[in-house]
């Protein structure tokens, strides 16, 4: 079952936009993704605190992609609990399976379901700590 991609999502407090403003003036390349939680869908309804928090952004560096968003309200950061990786399969079924297999002995976080932005996706914490994020984009 090999993934198309492994990449590192980084979880901010509120300072996304700061730091990956930064990682851009570092390592140059243009954002592929720069979206909101108030640019989320209406059945979403983010409070004023968060409406302005990056929801998804996506850095292009060289041949590979810096991710990253700030929490919600509901999901504050902790330092050594702000990353996670991000899998890319091909199809749903090797994401229902590669989840089961990576959340044995963890937890799912997020179940793997059809997401507003077109993606089959979902997240656990394996046995380890670490985070990780599955999906599946749309054929296009």
């Amino acid at each position: 079952m090999p993934a198309s991609s492994c990449l590192p999502y980084l979880s901010f407090d509120g300072n996304c936009r700061e730091a990956f403003e930064f990682y851009r003036s570092v390592f140059g390349g243009e954002f592929h993704v720069l979206s909101t939680f108030g640019d989320g869908p209406d059945d979403m309804t983010p409070s004023e605190a968060v409406k302005d928090r990056i929801m998804h952004v996506s850095l292009g560096i060289g041949s590979t992609v810096l991710m990253g968003s700030d929490t919600s309200e509901r999901a504050p950061v902790k330092h050594g609990d702000d990353f996670s990786l991000s899998v890319t399969m091909d199809d749903a079924d090797e994401c229902d399976d590669l989840l089961a297999r990576l959340s044995d002995g963890g937890t799912v976080t997020m179940p793997m379901q059809q997401q507003f932005w077109g993606a089959y996706f979902g997240m656990c914490t394996d046995r380890f700590g670490i985070n990780w994020m599955v999906l599946s984009e749309p054929a296009g």
